[in-house]
């Protein structure tokens, strides 16, 4: 999966905001439904739908309803459901897929790399990175398990994906930024690790966005086009 945002820092406009399925989805359904009351034409539907399903932001879908009372209905919140603390048993194997190992030395792990399931990071006297912002993530669920030991492990994720974290520090610090992505599908990426007179450090790379999450379900995108187009 590819990985790749204001006016002021950590603040962006509700336009500028990635489209989701369901925002999809219920631009859609109102074209439908002023299709059904002969608002719109049968061409004009299908030239406005083409374009909902190819929008990327949020500011990119209101001018397809901005001229159907429909848009303009109050609708209730929507419901949000954060990514459990654990990954579902049986998900993630116990053996790693790959291991990072620095002993009085450097190890960095970046670029586009295929993450695996389990990734297991030791830093014995020397540091390790892991920058996860531009690798393809082929799991829903990702485990990066950390050991530290008078160094340090730094991991670095894209703002779009959720995180969790469980571990401590004896001597040490453990410190993982807690995230909940707002996109549909998104991957869970967790951090357990151990700091003994060391550290370990996951949080987000501000600007870094899997941009291309809804890959994952294209085939069901192209699939509700087709309901919408009515083919």
């Amino acid at each position: 999966m590819d990985l790749q945002k204001h006016s002021e820092p950590g603040l962006r406009k509700h336009t500028d905001l990635r489209a989701s399925d369901a925002d999809r989805d219920r631009t859609a359904d109102i074209l439908r439904e002023a299709l059904a009351e002969g608002r719109l034409t049968a061409e004009e539907h299908a030239e406005r739908v083409e374009e909902v399903f190819r929008a990327k932001t949020v500011g990119e879908l209101e001018p397809m309803v901005a001229d159907l009372p429909a848009a303009h209905r109050p609708r209730p919140a929507a419901s949000f459901a954060p990514a459990p603390n654990r990954p579902a048993p049986g998900s993630v194997p116990s053996v790693a897929d790959e291991n990072v190992v620095a002993v009085f030395s450097a190890a960095v792990r970046k670029g586009r790399w295929r993450v695996g399931r389990r990734t297991h990071a030791y830093a014995i006297f020397g540091s390790v990175e892991i920058d996860l912002s531009e690798a393809l993530f082929e799991h829903q669920q990702v485990v990066i398990k950390a050991i530290s030991v008078f160094g340090s492990v730094e991991i670095r994720v894209p703002e779009n994906v959720s995180m969790r974290g469980s571990g401590g520090g004896v001597l040490g610090t453990f410190e993982v930024n807690t995230l909940d992505s707002g996109e549909e599908g998104a991957p869970v990426v967790y951090v357990d690790g151990l700091a003994v007179l060391g550290s370990i450090e996951a949080r987000p790379r501000r600007g870094k966005l899997i941009e291309d999450i809804l890959d994952r379900v294209g085939d069901r995108v192209h699939a509700k086009l087709r309901k919408h187009l009515g083919h």
